[in-house]
């Protein structure tokens, strides 16, 4: 998902897909520590998609309180 679509989503489905992430990036940790991991780059792509999110979060949160 890129960062035009994540922009569109309401702060519902943010906290939705942000929730995934970060059991997405669970998942991926417990596999890297069992050696079961085979692509290493995806821990970090998850962490930066996990930063987008919580960017766009909190962006949302901003033109709330305006």
């Amino acid at each position: 998902m890129n960062i035009k679509e994540m922009r569109e989503l309401s702060l519902n489905e943010l906290e939705e897909q942000l929730s995934a992430a970060r059991q997405h990036l669970f998942e991926l940790r417990r596999k890297k520590a069992v050696g079961q991991l085979e692509h290493g780059e995806e821990v970090r792509a998850a962490r930066k998609e996990i930063a987008k999110l919580e960017t766009i979060k909190r962006e949302h949160e901003l033109q709330i309180k305006r």
